[in-house]
């Protein structure tokens, strides 16, 4: 409740409002077991992780998504630069196509993770205050709108619509593509697809920018430490990149911006590796996965080619 009249005066909301709408909010285990963090050495598997997303069905949807709305998809590359096959790509990941959206009550999840998130994770401080401001931007988007904060539905983390947006990211990037004088990416698949666009445009992303390139190692191990130091963040220029043993061939050579060595892991098996962009780096704003970024692109361009056959 101290949260609540906070919210109040910070925002200049009702009181009772905010109160009423918080005090509703049901604290809810499965988010909480959700949010626990992975075991500390546990080795990820990108063949693992590609196969939940790479599919026949989520493909198949894909085309038709494309199809149906290749018009609002042409329009935000024109507008904003940002291939449709990206953001296909993102809306196929994150909710097949608005197929599984989330059935979490946003406010719960954000709730719950506000004040009861799980200690033992190593951020926990950190993330306490995001969802925090999460739950405060959601309250304020709602009131807004003067709409029932108790209503939206979304996934355990509290992200909604086709994009998976969080609050945040609705009032800073989502766009009424559609025109029809509302910002809706719950049910207006072409404010989705502005939006996702918007958001990538406004994090950076770089018009005709390739994600990333092949690339193979001939590291010393200091050299594989020093190049996989900066993680997913484009560090390296080209000759640097080169330089310790990360090797280039074709248009990846004249590539005029920072590199990254993304590592993918793969279980137990030795890790594949890629020359990551200054846009794949973007991808993984949305996400801090190189595992999502990856999935993200061969989705959108899985999709591109099944629709041009």
């Amino acid at each position: 409740m101290r949260f609540a009249d906070e919210v109040a005066e910070r925002r200049g909301l009702d009181v009772e409002w905010t109160r009423r709408a918080i005090g509703q909010a049901q604290q809810l285990g499965v988010v909480q077991r959700l949010m626990q963090p992975s075991p500390p050495g546990t080795r990820r598997n990108w063949a693992a992780y590609r196969g939940r997303f790479i599919d026949p069905v989520r493909i198949a949807a894909g085309v038709r998504f494309w199809q149906e709305h290749g018009e609002a998809l042409t329009r935000a590359e024109q507008e904003y630069g940002v291939p449709a096959e990206i953001i296909v790509g993102i809306i196929g990941v994150e909710t097949i196509y608005g197929q599984q959206m989330g059935d979490f009550r946003v406010i719960d999840a954000l709730a719950t993770l506000a004040f009861n998130h799980p200690p033992e994770h190593p951020r926990a401080a950190d993330r306490i205050a995001y969802f925090r401001g999460e739950l405060e931007q959601f309250l304020s988007m709602q009131n807004r709108r003067e709409q029932d904060p108790l209503q939206p539905l979304g996934s355990y983390a509290g992200a909604m619509g086709m994009p998976q947006f969080m609050p945040s990211s609705q009032v800073r990037w989502a766009v009424d593509f559609d025109a029809d004088g509302k910002v809706d990416i719950v049910g207006s698949a072409a404010d989705a697809i502005g939006s996702v666009a918007s958001y990538f445009k406004g994090h950076g992303w770089h018009t005709g920018m390739p994600t990333h390139y092949p690339v193979q190692l001939d590291a010393a191990p200091e050299d594989l430490a020093a190049l996989l130091a900066p993680d997913i963040l484009p560090t390296f220029s080209v000759f640097d990149f080169t330089g310790r043993g990360a090797l280039l061939d074709g248009e990846a050579l004249e590539h005029a911006g920072p590199l990254a060595l993304v590592e993918l892991q793969n279980g137990d098996a030795p890790s594949s590796y890629v020359a990551g962009t200054e846009n794949f780096y973007v991808i993984t704003r949305y996400n801090q996965s190189s595992n999502y970024a990856m999935a993200v692109i061969e989705l959108g361009r899985e999709v591109k080619q099944a629709r041009q056959r």
